[in-house]
């Protein structure tokens, strides 16, 4: 059932239930599928996006994970070549050792929030439109860029570019398809004016394509770069699913968190009167 599933030069992922639970539901097989002569784009960007993929479906419910770039590599005697490989410290085939750099690269998968690692991602073109806008925000020409992936054409393009405020970043994102946003958001922090540049990246939860959000996923760390190249520097990055996040209140203490108070101190009450001196135990 499964290999007539697979074409010759393209590049897919395959997820194929088990019969065994665990604590999450059904375990599945996750088949990532790369033959020899397919293009070199195409392989390059199944690679990048296999993290994504595996995060979205839930990590926890793959069991095993296999990677063919052959036939023999994925059918039922390449499986149970997998799992005797498993369970033994035989050498790796070529596909198992692909497999291998495979998986340490996904360690590189991180949210936008995390300043504190790298993701290479998937580098997609920014168009000389939307860097020009991107420069005229830089410039304080304007205060809002949303930029979206032209999937096809493997482009990332400039939607929309204006003067925006807080009050209307909200309207300005769609709720049915993902986007990446730039907003300068001016306002004043403990009586000082300041301009701060927010990068935010909106995904409207699974009403986009799995491909979709793998894709703005791993498209988005290599943006972030571009830009900052620009000398455009990012205050703050954020992640929304639903627009009504970007109220003026949840973006001001994104940048400003507020301070946690200091506790009093709590006195210890005074003992009785007249018990006399207090003894020193030393222990």
């Amino acid at each position: 059932m499964v290999l007539p599933l697979l074409e010759e030069k393209q590049p897919c992922y395959l997820l194929y239930r088990l019969d065994s639970k665990n604590n999450l539901g059904y375990q599945w097989i996750f088949i990532s599928w790369s033959p020899d002569f397919s293009p070199v784009r195409q392989k390059m960007l199944y690679a990048a996006t296999r993290a994504t993929l595996k995060l979205e479906f839930g990590g926890g419910l793959i069991k095993e994970e296999m990677f063919g770039t052959s036939i023999d590599d994925v059918n039922l005697s390449g499986y149970k070549k997998h799992l005797t490989s498993g369970s033994a410290p035989a050498p790796l085939t070529f596909a198992e050792t692909e497999l291998k750099l495979i998986k340490e690269n996904d360690v590189n998968t991180i949210s936008v929030n995390d300043k504190h690692q790298h993701m290479t991602g998937v580098s997609f073109p920014v168009s000389d439109e939307a860097v020009r806008k991107l420069e005229e925000l830089r410039d304080g020409k304007i205060t809002y860029v949303q930029l979206s992936l032209d999937i096809p054409a493997e482009k990332i393009n400039l939607e929309m570019a204006d003067n925006t405020d807080i009050t209307s970043l909200a309207s300005r994102v769609p709720d049915e398809s993902a986007r990446y946003h730039v907003f300068t958001y001016k306002h004043t922090h403990e009586g000082d004016y300041t301009e701060s540049i927010v990068f935010i990246y909106s995904m409207p939860g699974y009403k986009c394509s799995i491909k979709e959000r793998m894709l703005y996923s791993s498209c988005k760390s290599p943006l972030i770069s571009k830009i900052e190249s620009l000398g455009i520097e990012i205050t703050k990055k954020l992640e929304v699913d639903d627009p009504k996040e970007l109220s003026e209140e949840n973006v001001y203490d994104e940048i400003h968190p507020k301070k946690n108070v200091a506790t009093k101190k709590f006195d210890k009450p005074k003992g009785p009167a007249g018990r006399g001196p207090r003894r020193m135990a030393k222990t």
